[in-house]
């Protein structure tokens, strides 16, 4: 791999070199590093582009690292992911795509995550996303998530995309079986003229099953951003959505939260706040010597942790 694709993989999966573990390094629409272990398995989908992510039962404390670069302008992929995590585990799964682009075509990474949780399992999923170059030619990603809880288990999403993408459409489906537990975390920034578009999804079938749902985000200059949420009690359960948005120069933002009790003791909360900076916070950074684009800074910083 040259510079340009290791600085990418730094920003997106935080690798410095060859991780521990199982992983899949893909580069340009080709496999470029692949290493596997006793209890994780990545087989190369045979009818598409993509793999099969096999984590046997009772794995714990292991990691599978699966990040995307893309260095070539003009280059466009769609992978679909499958995995497979059987019952009893506790793994940690670090996916993202970073691409650079300093040509005058567009360039483009879709893809489609399907996980499929067994009983009592635990996953943290972490997926960034990042965009570099001074090419004319847009950074496009448009991921797709698909989530299938199985009972008592719970799974840790975070999302991240804070620089470099012009356009983004990501989607999230979730179902969640009984005593099933899902978080998602996104934290999204856009700036020049970059749309961002967020859609989550989440079917409570399960009794006792909960979902919280919390977007963090920041669009600055001329671009937009819409968050939408969907949360279906379908059980005995508790769904929590929440949008909470810093809105600055000429940009624009749209908050869609939506909750449906389809049962008498399903328990739904939505919540959404979009607004700029105030000015007081501003000003009392100020007064230990910031200027006010560095207390702007300071704010969003802290704001997206």
């Amino acid at each position: 791999m040259d510079a340009i694709q290791k600085s990418l993989l730094e920003e997106v999966a935080g690798l410095h070199e060859v991780p521990e573990g199982a992983f899949n390094i893909r580069a340009n629409g080709q496999m470029a590093a692949r290493n596997t272990t006793a209890n994780i398995d990545i087989v190369t989908k045979t009818d598409k582009s993509g793999i099969d992510i096999v984590i046997k039962p009772g794995t714990k404390k292991e990691s599978v690292h699966i990040p995307v670069v893309l260095s070539q302008s003009g280059l466009t992929e769609m992978v679909y992911n499958d995995f497979y995590v059987g019952d009893d585990c506790d793994v940690v799964i670090v996916a993202g795509c970073g691409i650079h682009n300093s040509g005058d075509k567009e360039s483009r990474h879709d893809g489609i995550h399907s996980f499929f949780v067994g009983k009592n399992s635990t996953v943290k999923y972490v997926e960034k996303h990042y965009g570099a170059g001074d090419g004319a030619g847009e950074r496009i990603m448009n991921p797709q998530t698909v989530v299938e809880l199985g009972e008592n288990s719970s799974m840790e999403l975070e999302t991240v995309q804070i620089r470099g993408v012009d356009s983004t459409k990501r989607s999230t489906k979730a179902k969640l079986a009984d005593g099933a537990k899902l978080v998602i975390t996104e934290r999204l920034m856009t700036h020049g003229k970059q749309y961002a578009e967020s859609e989550f999804e989440v079917d409570l079938d399960g009794e006792d099953s909960s979902a919280n749902v919390i977007s963090r985000a920041v669009a600055r200059d001329t671009s937009r951003q819409v968050f939408l949420s969907k949360i279906n009690g379908n059980n005995k359960c508790a769904g929590h959505t929440e949008c909470d948005a810093i809105i600055m120069d000429e940009a624009k933002i749209s908050a869609i939260p939506e909750i449906t009790a389809n049962s008498l003791e399903a328990q739904l909360i939505h919540e959404a706040a979009i607004g700029k900076i105030a000015g007081e916070q501003l000003i009392k950074l100020m007064t230990l010597g910031l200027t006010e684009a560095e207390a702007e800074e300071q704010i969003v910083n802290g704001f997206l942790k």
